[in-house]
């Protein structure tokens, strides 16, 4: 970092490898009581504090010129572990940002605890704990000595060359995709339909020829994650529905609503796993259980990790999200990143959990740049780089939306991770914030834009979106995505042995090709067609056909035994000297003659220069792409001895199910002219499966 931007420390969030900018928020700062504390102490009443849904977290709404008298105040006080102000998001000025007193540092695989305690003595951190799965890392915990704000702290450590990751642990909003509209259909024609006004043939997901093989197993469990679920429904009153509810944000097992504007989950299981009563509605695997968990409504690491280390181990197959962050660009965390991998690799016995999200609403990619203009109050302007870190990682299906006409919803976004669609309605494109409602974007969308919506489970009684127990116009990718995830349940009801990657693989291979030839009203794009892959940006590998998946499904049990796994390593140890100050850099390949689908990956680099500052690492793939192993932040160091993983390096993982045959690259560039270092070795360590 240059000196100016020192100066900016305290208004820079590391997450994700990224340098998220922040804006200082006037009026408002948080406290973290001692744990001893369950309420507020009387003398810190004149600070009006109100609780957040999180645990001893309290926020004060001041007028700015006593937030710093008031926060100071706060400091001090004995039953105060932690006080801090809040912030915004440059890009995202509607997003408030709230620290807490976590800090999440990984350390290079050398760095001894020793020097690591060295390292972080003068900022007085309390070790808590290590994070599972990730080499050297720990989360830490800031106490009344600690001189600087996690923020700070975190761009500090960031500037020694042993400290891979220094990332605070901050509260964002959540963000659930969808709120209804207006009713349009009383039944739901997205399972099965035999046209009708406003279908199209083949618009649905053919469900009922699905349901002549399987109607879902109690055993196969899905786990809605949202604002809250009304259990008491009685689409979800049956023996053996109900599985380990738990309630994260009051911390208790009743994930009940408690207001009207806790409707989006109660919907969104019934689109699931209602139950097949005779009476009601019927969910896409109405046979399968439910596991509610209701979210705490903040997507700091500590509520991701406990959402998903809960469905992993309390025996969720499928984990369906329909929500996101509140924010234009949002990378996820390295232990969000880690919560996520573990359920989708360690939940069903090693086989994983089918994680699910819903793409979101707001026409645009859920990675990529779009040139924004007429936002309201230019909210939005010029050049903006979006970015939704669950939606694009690499073990997540994605769903974007289509409609009942077979086109692209209007609101759906879209990208080059999206893996499938599912239908549900129509609507113009919009982002929810919580502080100012919903924002629509611009160039406007008229409303009236053709299309039914879905018909599932509402609220009991008068407080849901509807009157009675049932919503007719609930929609948006939140409702696509627990279609995908009751389908996911129905697949692993035809063949528990399924992996999750392998689920994923097959709700793509059977999925229908839909094709919208229109562009979109809004951005004036056309990418309702499919490239040679067969993959399109609007609907992914296409609309998923449930017929087709749990048929395949059913085939790949009875007629193939367990697909192979094997390890291959290949070295190559022979010293080779790195080009000083050539762009080309040194190139050393290592050979695969097998084939087979890549499960994991470890990279192993021996390597001396007299700065390795200098030096940058890039593996090479067979099929061309390249990620970057190592940057140039070593600094002074000499050595380098280190084995790469996807955990330390996600994009690894993008890799995963491409075949390894053919000629794997390291490419070593020595940036600066002067010093001359030598390549001493490196190999490779592939899990790999045969192609099923």
């Amino acid at each position: 970092m240059d000196k100016d931007t020192v100066a900016q420390w305290g208004l820079i969030l590391q997450r994700g490898g990224e340098e998220l900018w922040l804006l200082k928020v006037g009026d408002r700062f948080t406290v973290r009581l001692q744990e001893h504390c369950a309420q507020i102490p009387p003398d810190l009443a004149p600070l009006n504090l109100s609780p957040l849904p999180r645990p001893q977290l309290w926020e004060s709404l001041i007028a700015s010129n006593q937030l710093d008298t008031a926060i100071a105040i706060a400091r001090r006080h004995p039953d105060v572990a932690f006080a801090s102000h809040v912030y915004q998001l440059h890009h995202s000025p509607e997003t408030l940002v709230y620290p807490t007193n976590e800090l999440t540092l990984q350390f290079a695989s050398q760095f001894s605890p020793e020097a690591i305690a060295q390292l972080l003595t003068p900022y007085h951190l309390e070790n808590v704990q290590s994070i599972v799965g990730i080499p050297n890392t720990y989360i830490y915990l800031l106490t009344h000595q600690t001189p600087e704000n996690p923020i700070k702290l975190a761009n500090r450590l960031m500037t020694h060359p042993q400290v891979l990751t220094a990332e605070a642990n901050v509260l964002f909003h959540q963000e659930s995709f969808y709120r209804p509209q207006d009713s349009l259909y009383n039944r739901q024609w997205y399972l099965n339909h035999a046209g009708g006004s406003q279908l199209a043939a083949n618009s649905h997901i053919h469900v009922e020829a699905a349901w002549d093989i399987t109607r879902g197993s109690r055993k196969v469990v899905v786990a809605i994650t949202d604002d809250a679920i009304d259990t008491r429904h009685p689409d979800f009153q049956a023996p053996g529905k109900i599985v380990a509810p738990h309630d994260f944000r009051d911390q208790d097992f009743s994930p009940l609503p408690e207001s009207s504007q806790e409707s989006h989950g109660t919907a969104c299981a019934g689109v699931a796993v209602a139950e097949e009563n005779g009476q009601g509605v019927v969910g896409v695997a109405p046979g399968c259980a439910l596991m509610p968990l209701r979210t705490t409504g903040y997507l700091d690491d500590r509520s991701i990790e406990a959402l998903f280390d809960w469905a992993r181990t309390k025996g969720a197959s499928v984990i369906s999200c329909s929500w996101g962050a509140a924010v234009v660009h949002f990378p996820l965390s390295l232990r969000q990143r880690a919560a996520i991998h573990r359920a989708a690799t360690e939940g069903r016995d090693g086989k994983g959990c089918v994680v699910v999200f819903a793409a979101g609403n707001a026409n645009r990619p859920i990675q990529g740049i779009v040139y924004e203009q007429g936002w309201p109050d230019n909210l939005l302007k010029g050049p903006t780089e979006w970015l939704s870190g669950f939606a694009t990682h690499p073990d997540v299906i994605a769903v974007s939306a289509c409609t009942s006409l077979g086109k692209k919803s209007a609101y759906s976004n879209w990208g080059e991770q999206i893996s499938v669609c599912a239908p549900s309605n129509n609507a113009p494109p919009g982002m929810w914030f919580q502080q100012t409602g919903f924002i629509q974007t611009a160039p406007a969308v008229g409303y009236g834009l053709p299309g039914r919506g879905i018909f599932t489970t509402d609220q009991l009684g008068n407080l849901g979106y509807d009157t009675g127990n049932f919503t007719r116009d609930f929609g948006g990718t939140s409702s696509a995505c627990p279609v995908v995830a009751g389908l996911a349940a129905l697949v692993l009801s035809a063949n528990p042995d399924l992996t999750a990657a392998e689920v994923k693989q097959i709700l793509e291979q059977t999925a229908d090709k839909i094709v919208d030839p229109q562009r979109d009203d809004q951005l004036n794009l056309q990418l309702g067609n499919y490239d040679s892959k067969g993959h399109s940006q609007w609907f992914g590998y296409g609309k998923v056909n449930a017929h087709r998946a749990v048929q395949l499904a059913q085939k790949r049990r009875d007629e193939k035994p367990p697909l192979r796994r094997w390890t291959i390593e290949r070295q190559m140890q022979r010293a080779t000297k790195i080009p000083d100050g050539n762009p080309q850099g040194l190139l050393s390949n290592l050979t695969v003659e097998e084939t087979g689908l890549l499960q994991n990956i470890r990279v192993t680099i021996a390597l001396t220069h007299p700065f390795l500052g200098d030096v940058e690492v890039y593996l090479h793939h067979p099929q061309g792409s390249a990620v970057l192993l190592q940057s140039r932040d070593l600094g002074s160091q000499t050595r380098l001895l280190r084995t790469y993983t996807p955990q330390e390096r996600p994009l690894l993982a993008r890799w995963r199910n491409l075949d390894v045959q053919g000629t794997w690259q390291l490419r070593v560039r020595d940036r600066v002219t002067g010093d001359t270092g030598t390549l001493g070795g490196w190999g490779l360590q592939l899990e790999v499966q045969e192609a099923g």
